[in-house]
């Protein structure tokens, strides 16, 4: 379990998903990975459907 509040998590969740767009905007396959292995840890502890990024592997 996570030692940040609920609000914390949906705030780095919502950063990850910037900073996910930001990269495939730049075609930086390295940080989008990086950002979509986040996104889904940071889904799993809120216990919301994870996103999958078939393209990445993940």
């Amino acid at each position: 379990m996570s030692t940040y509040s609920k609000g914390q998590i949906w705030g780095a969740l919502r950063k990850a998903w910037k900073g996910y767009k930001i990269a495939k905007v730049q075609h930086d396959t390295g940080r989008m990975k990086e950002y979509a292995t986040k996104i889904r840890t940071l889904q799993n502890q809120l216990g919301v459907p994870q996103a999958s990024f078939p393209d990445l592997g993940v």
